[in-house]
């Protein structure tokens, strides 16, 4: 057996980009150390059977990803088989709140068809009431499931700055010949503009098998000159001319997003990186996923149905709201984590999902000698 390979400096669990993928043309081993005369050539065969890392393309079913402040985290779990579960517990609360306490939508209660669109996670693509207004992000995400190998195979082939452009000049090819220059956004309907903010964040996530010398960019300076434009144009326009123009500030966000994903990455600013490590905001981080599906219509039904008996409309609402909402929402979103999502965080498929299950079923009807 050949020596262990020596673990790769930045904490990644097998080379990053630019170590094994781009060799130069003199003899070297895989991190990019020169072979030396009677030393070990880095082609034993530990070396030849260690995976390599490929940019765009994963070289184990789970990577363990290195966690902000330095070091390899848990396996990021993500795809259909997370997602879709707790949304469909989600959907099931939404139709019944819908139906009983209060609609989600001025068109009025959702109807078989909405069970029918919403269930199918259609509703970016057919039109039907909505039981829940916060879904409509969740049809584009299962959009850009079904588009995320094609982008990944753009990304390995022909790079960051190919894939990028790819994705963003259609979209603002489009934009600009929508009327007055600005498409209609709806509860419903392709939303293209969101793809290039989703290519965004893959190519801000690839900071983490950068070379050294990227990696210490001050990549959180740069995001906050890439937001200082977007915010004073969002305030010296105003609120409603934000809000109108959504398709354009969406696209111009990307980039600042993308270079802060990429400095808390490499364990910067220092600040935020604690603040985001924090165990309240990690538990937090724990059940957002629960908390921005459930959250919309127990906001509704205390506006609706709450609010009007104790104060009355206006900035009051506003106050009450937040004082009730916010914690029903937050310890709602925690219990509906613990039974709808974290047993799917905790298992990789049904089957290990139901085995605890099972057995305690078969040890209750195995009968006592």
């Amino acid at each position: 057996m050949g020596a262990r390979p020596a673990p790769d400096p930045r904490g990644l669990p097998f080379p990053g980009p630019g170590t094994c993928s781009r060799a130069p043309s003199r003899p070297r081993g895989c991190c990019g150390l020169s072979s030396r005369a009677g030393g070990p050539s880095g082609r034993d065969r530990s070396e030849r059977e260690r995976p390599r890392s490929v940019p765009g393309r994963r070289t184990v079913p789970q990577r363990a990803l290195p966690s902000p402040a330095g070091g390899e985290g848990r396996p990021v779990r993500t795809g259909p088989a997370l997602i879709l579960p707790p949304y469909w517990a989600a959907l099931a609360m939404s139709l019944v709140i819908s139906w009983f306490v209060v609609p989600a939508s001025h068109v009025g209660p959702p109807t078989g068809a909405s069970l029918l669109v919403y269930g199918l996670v259609a509703q970016d693509v057919l039109t039907a009431p909505t039981p829940n207004g916060a879904f409509w992000s969740i049809g584009v995400e299962a959009e850009l499931y079904l588009l995320f190998p094609l982008l990944l195979l753009v990304r390995r082939r022909f790079g960051a700055p190919a894939l990028a452009a790819c994705m963003t000049l259609p979209v603002v090819a489009r934009g600009l010949m929508a009327a007055d220059a600005s498409p209609v956004e709806g509860a419903n309907g392709l939303a293209p503009h969101l793809a290039p903010v989703f290519v965004a964040g893959m190519i801000g996530a690839g900071i983490v098998a950068a070379p050294d010398r990227v990696r210490r960019l001050p990549w959180g300076w740069f995001a906050v000159l890439a937001a200082v434009p977007v915010l004073a144009l969002g305030v010296a326009q105003g609120s409603v001319w934000t809000v109108n123009h959504y398709f354009w500030v969406d696209l111009a966000v990307a980039p600042a997003m993308a270079m802060l994903l990429a400095a808390v990455a490499t364990g910067r600013p220092a600040l935020l990186v604690r603040l985001v490590t924090t165990r309240p905001v990690r538990e937090l981080g724990g059940f957002s996923y629960s908390l921005y599906l459930i959250h919309l219509p127990l906001v509704m039904a205390v506006i609706r149905r709450v609010a009007p008996h104790f104060v009355s409309p206006g900035l009051p609402t506003f106050w009450f709201t937040l004082l009730v909402a916010l914690p029903a929402s937050v310890l709602g979103a925690w219990l509906f984590s613990r039974i709808f999502e974290s047993p799917f965080k905790r298992n990789r498929s049904w089957t290990s999902l139901i085995a605890p299950v099972r057995a305690r079923w078969t040890v209750g009807r195995t009968p006592v000698r």
